[in-house]
């Protein structure tokens, strides 16, 4: 082991490197594969970091350490916290952070060291870190509710500081983007969550970093983008439409209760059943686009088609899709405003879009019909 850990690492630079440490007595911590200074220093002198104080250093030598880095970057301005990515081997693994006490402090850093040669043929890459702060938390039961996942997320971890829901459309379960309140603290969350959701409720979440595809403003998603096919709509109230065609109800558990046991099944579609006002709200089963269509033709209307406007991205992380619905046949068009995560092509979110909207009209609809 000591020969193999020889030939992996430069010991010439890890001698140098522990011989700086003793002179200028700097301490260092290893945490979760990097090795931290500061955050803050023993010394520092003013509040901590706001936002865009920090910066992505990328292109490092795998046998280059903090003795030759941290003076670096330290020249540019005081360092609130250095953290050099490292692997198993002791070599690093060629990126490290740098926060700075101002935003400016880390302008002039990617100004004057993106670039920098620390060895001939090597020259370092300089850039804002994203900082990134939400996590995307994905497979939750069906029956999750914004207000006591939070609470479950702040007893399992710190620095959560908001919650946005978003129902599975078309897939298994709920969906959470969880915003925190530093990335390091969303790091932290991102390594302990799966296991804790696996060991004290038994599931078995998914959970990725949070990022918003760009959407490109001057050329949102149109209708004529969109498959859609657009009929003529006469004038019946959608409450006309029969009872036997409303989708199963069921009447959701909180998610406490929820994750403490099987969640609720999935119930098949009815075709002769009448909800009551006392049975709940509507949990609609199945792809909301099919369901539709099958509600048309069994009512002896055309198919819906659907014009999906661009509307906006909200700060929550999700994209905003205005619609109109229209359904030959039916009394009217429906219209209103849907939310969908952003997805990894126009055409794709433009589906996805549209299976929030043909969901949306379906629980208009089972409403209408338990108000009766």
């Amino acid at each position: 082991m000591e020969n193999m850990q020889c030939q992996v690492l430069n010991m010439q630079r890890v001698q140098a490197l522990e011989a700086w440490l003793k002179t200028t007595n700097t301490n260092l911590t290893q945490v979760n594969g990097q090795r931290k200074y500061g955050g803050p220093p023993e010394v520092w002198d003013g509040p901590p970091p706001g936002v865009r104080c920090e910066v992505f250093i990328s292109k490092i030598p795998r046998d280059t350490y903090e003795d030759l880095l941290i003076p670096l970057f330290s020249s540019v301005g005081e360092l609130w916290e250095f953290r050099l990515m490292m692997n198993f081997s002791g070599q690093n693994r060629g990126f490290a952070y740098a926060k700075y006490g101002t935003a400016a402090m880390a302008s002039d850093a990617i100004r004057l060291l993106n670039g920098y040669m620390l060895e001939p043929g090597s020259h370092l890459s300089v850039r804002r870190s994203t900082e990134k702060k939400k996590l995307f938390i994905g497979d939750l039961p069906a029956v999750t509710k914004q207000e006591e996942l939070l609470q479950v997320l702040r007893v399992l971890v710190e620095g959560v500081e908001r919650v946005s829901l978003k129902a599975g459309v078309g897939i298994e379960g709920v969906s959470a983007i969880v915003a925190f309140s530093s990335h390091h603290a969303a790091s932290m969350a991102k390594k302990v969550l799966l296991e804790e959701f696996k060991k004290k409720f038994s599931l078995n979440v998914s959970i990725k970093w949070h990022s918003v595809e760009k959407v490109n403003l001057e050329d949102p998603p149109c209708p004529q983008k969109a498959p859609s096919i657009l009929l003529p709509s006469s004038l019946k109230p959608p409450s006309a439409l029969p009872p036997h065609l409303a989708p199963s109800p069921s009447v959701p558990p909180g998610f406490c209760r929820a994750v403490g046991g099987p969640t609720a099944p999935k119930l098949p579609y009815p075709r002769h059943s009448s909800p009551s006002s006392s049975q709940g709200k509507m949990v609609l089963a199945g792809c909301p686009v099919l369901l539709l269509q099958k509600m048309c033709e069994a009512n002896g209307f055309g198919q819906p088609g659907y014009e999906m406007f661009y509307s906006h991205a909200g700060s929550d992380g999700f994209l905003y899709f205005n619609y109109k619905l229209h359904i030959h046949g039916a009394p009217t068009t429906f219209e209103g405003l849907v939310m969908i995560l952003p997805g990894p092509s126009a055409s794709n979110m433009l589906k996805e879009a549209e299976r929030a909207a043909a969901q949306q009209v379906l629980q208009r609809v089972c409403n209408n019909q338990l108000a009766a």
